[in-house]
């Protein structure tokens, strides 16, 4: 017998799937153009090569993202219909699709709406002109009423976040180039204050991949809403590897010509430059940036109630997202969300493996999806233990020389999930194939 997530599964129709520019475009531009994804892009990155370097890091980076973790996902969600949770059931089994990709998909949302609750929260403050810190009242109380008002938008559904990201996408957008025009004088100022090109070219593109590696999973479910194999090109090339450019380019070359023309901008943080701006202009711009944290902050919330609210089918789903949800403003209150390189680098780790398990399936079954496989598909625990392994190698007690060789860890993790799952698959470690109902049979064809 199906577990009930497959039993119960059907395809979205053709009649409810429309054009890329109205779902996955603007919602993957929604999600790059967060400031939390070039918040502390510069760090490490600009004074250490040329802007034009790290430029083209942006660029590879973009289109790795596209070729590598979304278009093979994006791909069978349009061909099947079928959400993350179905299609991974054929690359981890239908009793090991609970935990993988399902729960973990929740659990590491979960990890992304604590990182912008903690960042809306002080954003909030810096325009009341509070210093508040985490664990104070005035946070806590703060992350609390935003943290739960995202929820209840994420848990109406996604038509919602991607109607809402066709306006709030602008927001940030128009403030990005504001503040770009703003210091462009400087950009041909600045100039790196050491030489390692490679280091900062392979530390952008982890930043990118890791930043994006789950979402990229979550292809799956957009591609449920495109109508065609042109859907899922140009909504990935333009949602992704084009807003990569643009949402992670503007505001390295803004960082790097503010700091340029006004020495008393020591930090690379994307924030000290808006801060540098002064006055009601530095509150409101924080104020937008907050508005534009609404799409992402959404986008969370959707994905992890779906998951919990799928995998867990006994639990509703409003409950089961304000319980994770919950979870996550503590995680904001108590400042343990802050940790931006870290959770990049976990993300990569935990998804880079199930991305490359996914395509070498893909690729394995004649670029079809073959159906779910019975129990636990060895191959692609296999497969995701030992990318998960090669991603966290950073933050194992090992030597520099061991890390480096290692980075960026998230293309890494994902090439040896890509490769181990092939391998076990000739071993013959996958299940047979299990039938699914007719209905959800014949939208696989």
């Amino acid at each position: 017998m199906l577990p009930d997530y497959l039993a119960k599964a059907t395809p979205n129709a053709a009649a409810n799937r429309a054009p890329w520019y109205k779902n996955t475009a603007p919602s993957y531009a929604g999600i790059f153009l967060w400031i939390v994804f070039y918040q502390t892009l510069a760090n490490g990155t600009i004074d250490r090569a040329p802007l034009s370097v790290c430029l083209l890091a942006l660029a590879v980076g973009g289109v790795l993202c596209y070729g590598l973790f979304y278009y093979v996902p994006a791909i069978l969600g349009m061909k099947t219909g079928f959400p993350l949770y179905v299609i991974g059931s054929s690359t981890f089994g239908t009793a090991g699709g609970y935990v993988m990709p399902g729960l973990l998909m929740g659990l590491l949302q979960l990890g992304w709406f604590a990182v912008g609750t903690f960042f809306s929260t002080k954003f909030i403050l810096a325009a009341m002109g509070s210093d508040a810190a985490p664990g104070s009242l005035t946070f806590t109380l703060i992350a609390v009423a935003w943290g739960y008002v995202m929820a209840a938008i994420g848990i109406m559904g996604i038509q919602y976040v991607a109607r809402a990201s066709q306006i709030l996408n602008f927001i940030p957008l128009l403030m990005v180039l504001f503040v770009f025009f703003g210091s462009y004088s400087g950009i041909e100022k600045h100039q790196p204050t050491s030489s390692d090109s490679t280091g900062a070219f392979l530390l952008i593109l982890q930043t990118v991949i890791g930043f994006f590696a789950s979402a990229g999973a979550a292809g799956t479910d957009f591609g449920t809403n495109s109508r065609d194999a042109s859907d899922v090109k140009w909504g990935g090339l333009v949602g992704i590897a084009g807003a990569v450019l643009i949402a992670g380019g503007l505001p390295l070359l803004s960082v790097a010509g503010a700091k340029a023309l006004n020495p008393a901008i020591t930090s690379f943080d994307y924030e000290a430059v808006i801060s540098a701006q002064g006055g009601a202009l530095a509150s409101g711009m924080f104020v937008l940036f907050t508005l534009a944290s609404i799409v992402p902050a959404c986008f969370c919330s959707f994905i992890a109630g779906n998951s919990f609210s799928t995998m867990i089918p006994g639990v509703s789903r409003t409950l089961s997202t304000l319980a994770g949800v919950t979870v996550a403003i503590v995680l904001a209150v108590t400042g343990v969300a802050a940790n931006l390189a870290g959770v990049f680098s976990i993300v990569g780790a935990s998804f880079g493996p199930i991305c490359g398990a996914m395509v070498a399936d893909y690729l394995l079954s004649g670029r079809q999806w073959p159906g779910p496989r019975q129990g636990v598909n060895a191959a692609g625990y296999l497969a995701w233990a030992a990318g998960f392994l090669v991603g966290i190698i950073p933050f194992l007690p090992v030597s520099d020389g061991l890390k480096q060789a290692f980075h960026p860890a998230a293309i890494y993790s994902f090439v040896v999930g890509l490769v181990v799952y092939a391998a076990a698959a000739k071993l013959g470690l996958q299940p047979a194939v299990v039938a699914m109902p007719a209905q959800a049979k014949a939208a696989g064809k």
